[in-house]
């Protein structure tokens, strides 16, 4: 239970930072941006006080360990791929030209005798 209300009071605070994004809207933006990044800051901290708030920030250290793990293709590989998708994108752009008009000189021409 006290993890809902504490959940509920991070989405509060944030909530009310937002709200006095917009009603104080005669002072500066940097200052009422301030607020709101001051706002989800808090709303963090204390969402990292419950339970799932730490679960949370357990998965995120471990997604960020795998992450490290991750082999990255080198610049050289990226730069063949990157080519042969553009390679092949523009042979099945070039061959279903070709076959629209086929098709449409077959349509047209053929089928209805209306010719062009």
């Amino acid at each position: 239970m006290i993890d809902k209300v504490k959940l509920a009071a991070a989405v509060l605070i944030v909530v009310l930072g937002l709200a006095g994004f917009y009603y104080f809207d005669e002072q500066s933006v940097l200052l009422r941006a301030g607020m709101v990044i001051v706002a989800v800051v808090a709303g963090l901290a204390v969402a990292l006080l419950s339970a799932p708030g730490q679960a949370a920030w357990e998965f995120a250290k471990g997604a960020r360990l795998e992450l490290r793990k991750v082999v990255w293709p080198t610049r050289r590989e990226t730069v063949q791929g990157t080519g042969m998708v553009l390679l092949m994108v523009i042979l099945i752009g070039i061959y279903l030209w070709i076959m629209d008009t086929i098709l449409f000189w077959v349509i047209y021409d053929l089928v209805l005798g209306t010719g062009t």
